[in-house]
């Protein structure tokens, strides 16, 4: 008759516990069916599920095990598990699972005490619990990175636009975001990230800062907003401001980018992509001076952006070519991920405008950075709380394996 049984054991860490105990199994050829462990501030938690059908060989690695662990100080619990459970938890195994990613600039056990509850509610079971942030000093520091923590859920989800709303709830009263993804194999092979420039990149609007120049500000910020808000055809209103810029003198330009601020975190996220061999490229309802100019200053690989019209030196209040809008950034995610040999789904959007929403809705993770409400409520995530570089932990990546600029 078949046992299956679950070894668990907790107390402190050492070195070659796991290679001991699994000598001691291995010894009575005991079949190991599962094994997990965790490591908290030097305190061990160690789980194995073993299998055997010979019952004399199964309590002689019991006995054995007992006295291995009272020798390196572990305490240790048996808990024998059916045949039908154990086939009903393999079955299970195939059910689609989900990542919750919560991450703000400090995280507190009501923030996460709500994030559970949302979880719970749902349906799911937290299967694994992961800090992907630093470990955090008790120094007071300016130069704190934000507080990650990974949940890895099982289980059926009930309804996923109740869950989405809940969550986008409180991410609105709580100032910490929320990521749900499904752990399929597009979000582990992620190969191409593709970002809007104009209030992601950079915190500023460059078409306002060339309206500063040209004496219409105030005009040109007016129709901005109304196109980021989705309230105007973009191409319409994207004329409709260059025309206003005709007359600039065009060495302006330079000193423009100069002085744009590039946001919080971009120098780090696109250090690390570049580490990490993902491709990069700047998909703008902006300008190609000013996408060429963060392309050499951040390290992107490919650029694609409106080319404002200049004549003898001066605006002349067209653009040139075909016009980077929203339908035109989703077609250029599909080109860039064909050129690469990649799927669609292989691919992250970061943008914050309403002409970003078709790109964010093609790409496999669609990140509304920052963005005006109508963009957080239709984008796959969002991300609010932290810099730019907040993106990595949505990729599972640990802060130890981010490349330090």
């Amino acid at each position: 008759m078949r046992e299956i049984i679950l070894i668990s054991f907790l107390g402190p860490d050492q070195p070659n516990q796991f290679t001991r105990l699994m000598q001691a199994l291995s010894v009575h050829s005991l079949q190991i069916l599962d094994v997990g462990q965790a490591v908290i501030h030097n305190q061990l938690t160690l789980g194995i599920v073993v299998s055997s059908e010979d019952q004399t060989a199964t309590a002689l690695a019991m006995k054995e095990i007992l006295i291995l662990a009272h020798d390196i100080g572990l305490t240790v619990r048996f808990k024998p598990i059916p045949v039908q459970e154990y086939e009903q938890w393999v079955k299970d195994g195939g059910r689609t699972k989900y990542i919750v990613t919560v991450l703000a600039p400090e995280l507190t056990a009501t923030h996460l005490q709500a994030v559970t509850k949302i979880v719970s509610d749902q349906g799911f079971n937290i299967e694994t619990v992961t800090r992907l942030s630093g470990r955090l000093t008790l120094a007071k520091s300016g130069d704190r990175s934000p507080a990650c923590i990974q949940f890895g859920l099982s289980g059926q989800m009930l309804d996923a636009h109740a869950m989405r709303s809940a969550c986008l709830l409180l991410s609105a009263e709580q100032n910490i975001d929320i990521a749900v993804q499904e752990d399929n194999v597009y979000r582990r092979n992620r190969r191409l990230v593709c970002f809007d420039m104009d209030s992601t990149l950079i915190e500023q609007e460059v078409i306002d800062e060339l309206a500063l120049e040209a004496g219409v500000g105030a005009q040109v910020a007016e129709i901005t907003e109304r196109a980021m808000l989705g309230e105007l055809d973009f191409q319409q209103s994207f004329r409709a401001r260059v025309a206003l810029l005709k007359g600039l003198d065009a060495n302006v330009l330079p000193k423009i980018a100069e002085r744009l601020t590039i946001t919080d975190g971009a120098e780090k996220l696109i250090s690390t992509l570049s580490s990490l061999g993902y491709k990069t490229a700047i998909l703008s309802g902006g300008f190609q001076y000013f996408a060429e100019y963060l392309q050499q200053k951040l390290g992107i690989d490919e650029v694609h952006a409106n080319v404002l019209d200049v004549h003898d030196g001066i605006v002349t209040g067209e653009v040139k070519g075909q016009i980077v809008d929203g339908a035109r950034k989703a077609q250029l995610l599909q080109d860039l991920a064909n050129k690469f040999g990649i799927s669609p789904e292989q691919a992250i959007a970061v943008g914050d405008g309403a002409n970003d929403l078709p790109m964010l809705s093609l790409a496999g993770l669609g990140v509304a950075f920052r963005a005006k409400p109508l963009v957080r409520q239709n984008a796959n995530q969002a991300i609010s709380s932290v810099g730019l570089d907040g993106i990595l932990y949505l990729l599972g990546v640990h802060d130890k394996d981010i490349y330090r600029v």
